[in-house]
Formats: C-alpha cells, structure tokens, sequence
C-alpha cells in the first residue's frame, strides 16, 4: 500500500477529479449541476485515495491537507460568498462606452478586495440592467469574465483562491502587492481593448434604442452597506491573524481556539452578515442561494483528498521533470488552469517547485518565498489567476457569469465559440505579452 501512495498510480484519482470537473458540465449538464451527484464522485474518489494514506503512513499529510489547507479555504471563500451576497447594487445608467469601461475598471478593483467572485456577483446585473437597451453586448460580457472574475483578483490571497493556497504555504499577505506592475499591465490593456471595442459597437447602435436608454437612466443604490465593515474585517483578518503576527497559532501543541482563530473570527463575521441584512436584500434582489458555495465545498473535498498522493508524488519527481525555466512553469500552470481548476493546479505546481533540488532552485535566482524561488512564486500566481479566463471552465465565476446573462436574454458564446472569438485572439496575446515583459 505505501508503494502504490508514492506511485504514479495515484494521481490518477486526482486527474479524474479534475477531468469530471472540466468535462461534468460539457457532456452531462443536468445530471451533474446538481450538487449530491458531485458529492457522490468526490466520495467515489476520494474515500479510497483516503483509506490508502491512511494504510500506507500517510495520515499527518491526509490531516494537514484537510484540517490546514481545506478547511481554511472553505470558511474563506462562505465568508466571502456570504457578504458580499448581502450587498446590492442597483440602478441603470446611461450604456456610454466611458460607462461600461468604468463599471469593469471598477470590478477589476475590487475583485482582489471581495474576491473574483464576490465582485463579478456583485456587479454582472447592474452591467446587465445598463446595457438592456442595446444591441451589442456580448463583448461587455466577455470583458467582465477577463477582468472582473479573473484578472482582477492578482494583488491579494482574498482575489482568488489559488493565491490563498499559496498564502498558506508562505507567501504573506503584502507579497501579492509584488504583482501590482503586471495586474496594472494586463488590466489596463484589456479596459483600452474594451473601451475602443465598445465605442466601435456604440457607434453601431440604433439611436432609437440609445435614447430610450438615455430617457430611463436611474442613479445607483447601494443596499446593504453594513456588509463593507464585515469586509473590511475580512481583509484584517486574514491579513493578521496568521503564524507570522501570531506564532502561537502555528505550534503544534496550540488549542483549536488559537489555532483556527482567524476561521473563528471568518464565521463570526458570516454569522453577523446573515442577522444583519435584510433578506429581501439578500434573497430577493441578490437571488441569493447557497447552492455555488456547496458545490464548492463538496467538489474541493474531493480535489484536496485526492490531491494529497499527488502532490508527493509530483514534489518527488520534480526534478526529473525537465521544469528548468520560469515561462515553463509559467505556460504549464496557465494551459492546466485554462481546461481544469485554476486552485489546485497552482497548488500542484507549488509543489513541483518545492521539490526543485537546491542546485536547480539556484539557477533563478533570487530569494525564497514560500519555499520556492520568487519568480517562480510570480509566475504560478500570475498565470493560475490569468489563464482561468481563457475558457468558462478556467475560474468557478466563469459560468455564473455566463449563466445570469443568458437568463437575461444574452446570446453567449458556446464553449469553443469563446476560445476563437474572445480569449485565444485577445487575451492570450496579451498574456504572453506579460510573460516576456515581467518574467
């Protein structure tokens, strides 16, 4: 048992993870957008994989993956979720190309704030509601996914969950700042490309249809405003309350009450945004369910137990696998987080990295942070954040977004249709663009 646990064998549960969530939606849309029918495959797979570390001497990493990396991450991602879903945003405004190009600057902002998540939830139906009177508008759309639910969240753990996981393996919470030239670089092309893009279609509209828009303009709202303090103590949270201010919290002897002090202080938070927004903000503006965090909880149970082997194993024979340049990491990373989970590919190559030899370390260069050599650190965040965009499997936002505007009547492009006509024309470009600038 404890040779087939440091096998190549046993990724192969891991990989059928990642194949069921990639491939889930695409060919059995029905059956697995219910949530117990991918509990049932995170159980299927990830019971065995759990029985064989525990057979074969692998207990402390099953324990520490599911007690200090899952756990953690999923009472970040309900706070995150839980908040900023009691903050509504309404109105209609004037669907000018300065507008728009405003409304995705603004969710770029706060995407490493509230999470890609919590700012593309926060703002598609207000872009949405402004852009009903127009024709063009697909283009809006698919900008949003890029920047809103994707490039956005670069600058802090709280953007996006891959940056958190690599927070837990090191990385400060100030070291994403690191990030700032490339999150500037990257997000203030794709708001040009848009604006030039978007005026090109406004000029293109009925002016019928724009003065209909112009004479129904209302101001924005925003309801549920107490949920930006719980935010805020969000941010402070998970900025300060870890090993590095509080080495207490990391002893091994620690009791639960220290050691998951920040976890205690997430939920206290969550608990107090539930009592303290109105629902009909929350449930009846917002539509809000719990169904996305519990099918996030479910399949990342699945992912983190199944991704235990397999990180050992690829930590092992990381030096074997001829990964010797910082594009390489840079391309691997980014084409595995475009077709599977951008989360934990970010974690698999961390630790490919980590098992570099100190010779092959060497050669980039430069000091370790979380183990690893920086720019190698830079180069898996920037492209598991990024390269989620390139397909509506890439980032969990994706599809959300996707889906609340063809509910709204928007003719989205079908899976392959958004790789040509969107992502492998503009994005790409643009990301390796940042490959040969930065790194």
């Amino acid at each position: 048992m404890e040779q087939l646990v440091h096998s190549a064998w046993s990724m192969i549960p891991f990989g059928l993870m990642l194949l069921m969530i990639a491939v889930g939606p695409l060919i059995a849309e029905h059956w697995w957008e219910k949530n117990v029918n991918k509990l049932i495959v995170s159980c299927m797979l990830g019971i065995p994989v759990a029985v064989c570390l525990l057979m074969g001497g692998m207990t402390h990493e099953l324990e520490h993956q599911l007690f200090f990396d899952y756990v953690p991450f999923i009472i970040l991602l309900l706070s995150l979720f839980v908040i900023t879903g009691g903050i509504h945003f309404s109105g209609d405004l004037k669907a000018k190309p300065i507008v728009n190009t405003g409304f995705l600057a603004l969710g770029w902002v706060l995407a490493s704030i509230m999470g890609t998540t919590g700012a593309a939830m926060l703002l598609i139906r207000p872009v949405i509601t402004t852009n009903q009177q127009r024709r063009y508008t697909v283009h809006t759309i698919l900008f949003f996914i890029a920047l809103v639910a994707n490039c956005g969240g670069l600058l802090t753990p709280l953007g996006d969950p891959p940056l958190f996981m690599l927070f837990l393996r090191g990385a400060s919470f100030t070291w994403f700042m690191h990030l700032l030239p490339e999150w500037a670089f990257t997000g203030l092309i794709l708001l040009l490309i848009y604006f030039l893009m978007d005026t090109y279609y406004y000029r293109k509209e009925d002016w019928t249809a724009l003065s209909a828009d112009a004479r129904e303009a209302t101001p924005l709202v925003v309801r549920g405003k107490i949920n930006f303090l719980y935010l805020l103590g969000v941010v402070l949270s998970v900025a300060f309350i870890n090993e590095g201010t509080i080495p207490q919290m990391g002893e091994a002897d620690a009791h639960l009450w220290i050691r998951y002090l920040r976890e205690i202080v997430l939920i206290s938070l969550t608990l107090l945004s539930l009592y303290t927004t109105k629902k009909e903000v929350r449930y009846d503006m917002n539509k809000y369910t719990w169904a996305p965090i519990i099918e996030v909880a479910v399949l990342f149970l699945g992912i983190f137990t199944t991704m235990t082997p397999a990180l050992a194993y690829l930590a092992d024979k990381a030096p074997s696998l001829g990964l010797s340049h910082t594009w390489q990491f840079y391309y691997s990373t980014g084409a595995l987080s475009a077709f599977l989970d951008n989360t934990p590919t970010a974690v698999a190559f961390h630790s490919v990295a980590t098992g570099l030899t100190p010779e092959q370390m060497a050669s980039f260069g430069g000091e370790l942070v979380a183990s690893i050599p920086e720019v190698l650190l830079k180069a898996i965040s920037i492209a598991a954040v990024m390269f989620g965009s390139l397909t509506y499997i890439g980032n969990g936002p994706n599809f959300m977004v996707k889906a609340i505007a063809e509910e709204s009547g928007i003719k989205m492009p079908s899976f392959f249709g958004y790789m040509i006509r969107f992502s492998l024309i503009i994005l790409l470009p643009v990301y390796i663009l940042v490959q040969l600038i930065f790194l």
